[in-house]
């Protein structure tokens, strides 16, 4: 009698990589939920229809359907689940203490989304020193720059960029911004050696925010986290700053932001996420000094793919033998995420563990 294959269950959609996803039928049965709504995803979870799911596979988007995969949702999980692979490089929706005491194993995508993030971060604090946004809403409007025009705007070159967050994204955007001729500082949980920092400056929080001209917010987001930037640590801020955040929307109280632009001491802004996404607070889209993009920080799909061939053991090419170069996009970002299940389910163990499970036996 044969044995039951474990179960792999999708939650979101495969968008890219369909062959690699495919591949893990060769593991387990892949399969979906019925529900279109929280409610209807925790009766399914009650009524036993994910009994045998050893792994999920999760995307940002299946929010819609699931909600946050909170303590009231793993609570309810079925014995047999072992690994949440969750498709993203930020997993606040996850409650990851929860997961633990379950013996469930969480994974994210910690460094697909580092260039294509940090690309538009280079991209949002030069437009917002330059001020551009305002003469492109006038150039639209056929009035050239604007009548008025704007105020001139300001060079990177030579200006203190605090990054809040040297992670994967944050060094990556220490390089960008020093070929702009920007200098770069951090405050980070824990000091990074010397080869991982690139040799920036390491500042604690108060100074980070006293002596930035630019500071960019790139940490994730957590209890700790939240609202880590509101009105008290505007007020320890240089006059006329500028902000960029593409992390979390929640990390920076936006209500206080909009009260700092109001006031000047923020001259500008760029923002790429937001608190309550996708509605946006009404006093940064009323701000003409406020450049706003939606949640495009990975919103692209070239990336380079090789494949090698790998003859250990006689193993077939695993997913995560696919080798990536810097152009890490949405596609990149799937097979990542479906090497993570994969790597479940062949070692038991996975590739990219969240920070918090870093040391779970």
């Amino acid at each position: 009698m044969g044995v039951d294959k474990p179960k792999i269950l999708l939650l979101g959609e495969i968008e890219h990589a369909h062959d690699a996803w495919n591949s893990l039928g060769e593991l387990g049965e892949l399969i979906e939920p019925k529900s279109r709504s929280r409610d209807e995803f925790l009766e399914e979870v009650r009524q036993g229809s994910f009994e045998g799911t050893v792994a999920i596979y999760r995307t940002f988007n299946s929010i819609k359907i699931t909600g946050n995969f909170d303590e009231e949702l793993v609570k309810l999980l079925p014995d047999s689940l072992k690994f949440i692979c969750h498709n993203g490089a930020g997993y606040d929706s996850v409650d990851v203490p929860a997961c633990t005491a379950r013996g469930i194993r969480v994974s994210n995508v910690p460094t697909a989304v580092d260039d294509a993030t940090a690309d538009i971060n280079m991209f949002l604090i030069i437009g917002v020193l330059r001020g551009f946004n305002t003469s492109m809403f006038a150039l639209r409007e056929g009035k050239w720059r604007g009548h008025p025009p704007p105020p001139l705007g300001h060079d990177p070159e030579g200006k203190v960029l605090g990054i809040l967050g040297m992670g994967g994204i944050g060094r990556n955007l220490k390089k960008k911004a020093e070929a702009f001729g920007m200098q770069v500082q951090y405050f980070n949980r824990k000091q990074l050696p010397d080869e991982l920092s690139g040799g920036a400056k390491y500042v604690n929080f108060d100074e980070l925010l006293a002596t930035s001209d630019v500071i960019s917010l790139n940490l994730p987001l957590n209890k700790n986290t939240r609202h880590i930037i509101s009105t008290k640590e505007f007020e320890k801020m240089k006059t006329g700053v500028v902000i960029v955040n593409t992390a979390r929307g929640a990390v920076m109280d936006e209500e206080a932001l909009v009260h700092a632009l109001d006031s000047k001491k923020v001259w500008s802004c760029g923002l790429d996420v937001y608190e309550e996404e996708p509605s946006i607070h009404p006093g940064l889209v009323a701000n003409p000094h406020v450049m706003l993009v939606p949640h495009m920080g990975t919103w692209t799909v070239e990336v380079s793919q090789q494949f090698y061939q790998c003859h250990s053991k006689g193993r077939r090419q695993s997913t995560m033998d696919y080798m990536l170069n810097d152009e890490q996009t949405q596609t990149a970002m799937e097979i990542w995420n479906i090497g993570n299940v994969r790597a479940a389910l062949e070692t038991g163990k996975l590739k990219s563990p969240v920070s918090e499970q870093a040391d779970m036996q």
